[in-house]
């Protein structure tokens, strides 16, 4: 059983948290595309500031992403399969004296 399933109301929490990121990164984005001036006209050099906070909702939704899909590949150390051998009875070792 893997981590995610696990901790599956955390890893959906983190989706979550992901997907709202990067829609604020998108209506960042938007927000600089559309921008217009005080005489409704739309404006390539104003908006920086809505560029400059899409850019950083973008890296910092990479960065969730990673982080969450980083969770996904855990490995679970519950799942170990060990294996272990049974000690070795005197008479059958090759130490055993033979008479």
């Amino acid at each position: 059983m893997s981590y995610a399933t696990k901790n599956l109301k955390n890893v959906v929490a983190s989706i979550a948290g992901l997907l709202v990121v990067a829609a604020i990164g998108i209506w960042q984005f938007y927000a600089y595309v559309t921008f217009k001036d005080a005489n409704a006209l739309a404006n390539a050099d104003g908006g920086g500031m809505h560029l400059l906070l899409a850019i950083v909702m973008a890296v910092f939704a990479c960065f969730i992403g990673f982080l969450v899909f980083s969770v996904f590949l855990r490995h679970d150390a519950d799942d170990d399969l060990h294996i272990t051998f049974a000690p070795v009875a005197d008479h059958l070792s090759p130490k055993a004296k033979l008479q």
